[in-house]
């Protein structure tokens, strides 16, 4: 009797990270869903992508900061199992939707706090939350996190008070979600290279060499840095590994 695929499910995974973390899992056996906003055509490519490692993918649109959108999503996932693997339910969650708002914390907006807050933190809470009854038992999740939730720059108090705020919720699914063996941790990426944020980091050289110059290993982090970290986390390995942050930074600002 053949063992049915694991599968994943990631918000956000139509470039960056989510998109490292899709392959990764892929390289690791196991099947995805994978989320975007409005970059459809890039999350096909990427479906594609994963396809030629063998493994079943598919691509859902989905507003991280549209709660009231989380029950028509979660249908839409549960039909997307059903036609797709032929199964009634996912193991992985990985909450990677994002966005970056770079503001000082005396010229931070309430439009600007809003938004990070929707999508950062009372997204997760509640995509988690509907996602419950659709998450196998003994499964995983994985909220991302950042750096900047330990040390502090400048310009993104909003952003990272929200990331602090999912990995005390992490520790509370852990606690929580311990009786049906769901085990849940935060992964906080140091500065990545990448479009986010308008690609400030990628392509501002003064910044990405501040940046590589107090990180222990030198350099910059890269997408191809994070999603590795988050396969082993879904991978038998892991399973003991609970309730934890695990900083994957280069050792920045140690």
């Amino acid at each position: 009797m053949t063992q049915k695929s694991k599968i994943a499910l990631i918000t956000g995974g139509s470039r960056g990270l989510g998109k490292d973390m899709a392959i990764n899992l892929a390289k690791n056996e196991i099947d995805v869903i994978i989320t975007y906003n409005t970059k459809k055509e890039e999350a096909i490519a990427v479906v594609d992508e994963v396809k030629k490692f063998g493994r079943k993918a598919t691509a859902l649109q989905l507003d991280a900061s549209d709660i009231g959108s989380f029950p028509h999503f979660i249908n839409e996932v549960k039909n997307a199992l059903k036609e797709t693997f032929e199964v009634e339910a996912f193991d992985f969650l990985i909450n990677n939707a994002g966005i970056g708002i770079h503001a000082p914390f005396a010229e931070t907006t309430e439009a600007q706090f809003d938004a990070l807050m929707n999508i950062h933190f009372k997204g997760v809470f509640f995509i988690t939350q509907k996602a419950l009854p659709l998450l196998s038992d003994g499964g995983r999740i994985i909220n991302i996190s950042t750096g900047l939730a330990r040390f502090s720059n400048p310009g993104y108090s909003a952003y990272a008070s929200m990331k602090g705020a999912v990995e005390v919720l992490t520790r509370y699914m852990a606690k929580e979600l311990g009786a049906r063996k769901i085990t849940v941790n935060t992964v906080a990426p140091g500065a990545i290279e990448t479009d986010f944020s308008g690609g400030v980091v990628r392509d501002n050289e003064q910044l990405n060499k501040y940046i590589a110059g107090v990180t222990a290993l030198g350099r910059v982090g890269v997408p191809e840095d994070i999603g590795a970290v988050v396969a082993f986390l879904c991978s038998e390995g892991g399973r003991w590994i609970n309730g934890q942050r695990i900083e994957v930074s280069g050792g920045m600002n140690l």
